[in-house]
């Protein structure tokens, strides 16, 4: 395929393989924030072919993974309810709760729909004016836009009986934890190209000088991905530790703009739990107050469910960089893809997911 096909040569994946080893003098440990990226170095076998110390550890990039237990289990109590169509993603139907997923809840009876766009729940909801319609908004900065033009559609058009539940969380405050962390080993990032592309680059220069280290800006083939590395040693290697976009093509340095004005209209900053990693102070959206009549947790009342995760699950330390998924004694035998314990194995960006599909049992 023209215009991917470039993005996967394979001998400017070893031109490039052979700068980052003369590049490279000593051991670095580089963490890729994005599960895109994950998959990719793993897919590849790109950690495999870096030097000899050179480490890449895997952040909390994966949306669906990060997503907290409790909200999983308030998603299960809205869909549960009678006269309520919830729809999600697919790829969040089988992420595991306290005790069952929305599959289960769909096989009791619920009305739990896959759809491919929060347009489309909200065209459901048009269709069912005696139903409440609920759609469940995850992730990073790149999906927020979508779900910030549906409900900002929904107020317009009047649309009373849709509603957002809302776990969106952002990239950067989760750089500042991971780097905060007293066991934190990160010496250099890569950014995740498609947040950047919505959000532009502005906010990293600073996470850069603060903490000491390179956070370049790359995409999810395997020449972007090995672009974002030899960058990254070379800044390391000279002592640098500046914010770089090496994804030029798909991120301007602004972002989007037009994106940006919805995501301030409908959304405002707030404190968020993270998956295994626990809450990150002003790293996430919630619904301003202006459009606070289609939050879905207030408007069916379940900000009060907690939960607790699963002793034998290690995701929360996946998701931090501080074990590989296979240092887990659960991967790949009480916990795998068709009974997962914790998200990380039933996400497509999932790490334990890529450890498990392309059958990574050693780092």
């Amino acid at each position: 395929m023209k215009y991917l096909d470039e993005f996967s040569d394979p001998d400017l994946a070893r031109s490039l393989l052979r700068q980052i080893h003369a590049a490279t003098t000593r051991p670095w440990a580089l963490m890729e924030v994005c599960g895109g990226q994950t998959h990719s170095i793993i897919r590849h076998g790109i950690d495999q072919l870096l030097p000899d110390g050179v480490e890449m550890i895997h952040g909390p990039g994966c949306p669906v993974c990060v997503t907290p237990l409790s909200v999983i289990d308030k998603a299960l109590a809205i869909a549960a309810r009678p006269g309520v169509i919830f729809c999600s993603f697919g790829d969040m139907l089988r992420v595991p709760g306290s005790g069952r997923d929305l599959f289960e809840v769909r096989s009791a009876g619920a009305d739990v729909r896959v759809v491919y766009s929060p347009l489309d729940a909200l065209g459901i909801a048009r269709d069912n004016p005696d139903r409440e319609v609920v759609f469940f908004g995850i992730g990073f900065e790149t999906t927020a836009p979508a779900n910030a033009l549906t409900v900002h559609q929904a107020r317009r058009l009047g649309i009373r009986n849709f509603s957002l539940l809302v776990s969106h969380v952002l990239v950067p405050p989760a750089i500042s934890a991971i780097m905060e962390s007293p066991r934190c080993r990160v010496q250099g990032f890569l950014a995740a190209g498609h947040v950047c592309s919505v959000m532009g680059t502005s906010e990293y220069p600073s996470l850069s000088r603060k903490y000491g280290v390179p956070i370049v800006v790359t995409g999810f083939e395997p020449l972007d991905v090995l672009e974002g590395i030899r960058q990254a040693i070379v800044q390391l290697e000279q002592g640098r530790h500046e914010t770089r976009n090496a994804y030029p093509r798909a991120v301007p340095e602004t972002g989007n703009p037009v994106a940006r004005e919805m995501l301030a209209d409908v959304f405002e900053v707030t404190d968020r739990a993270w998956r295994g990693i626990g809450t990150i102070p002003g790293s996430g959206w919630r619904l301003t107050e202006r459009y606070r009549d289609f939050d879905a947790e207030h408007r069916f009342d379940v900000t009060g469910v907690h939960a607790a995760e699963s002793a034998l699950c290690r995701s929360g330390e996946v998701l931090q960089g501080l074990i590989k998924p296979h240092e887990c004694a659960a991967f790949g035998r009480v916990c795998t893809p068709r009974q997962p314990l914790g998200a990380t194995m039933v996400s497509s960006e999932g790490a334990c997911a890529a450890y498990y599909t392309y059958r990574r049992v050693a780092g």
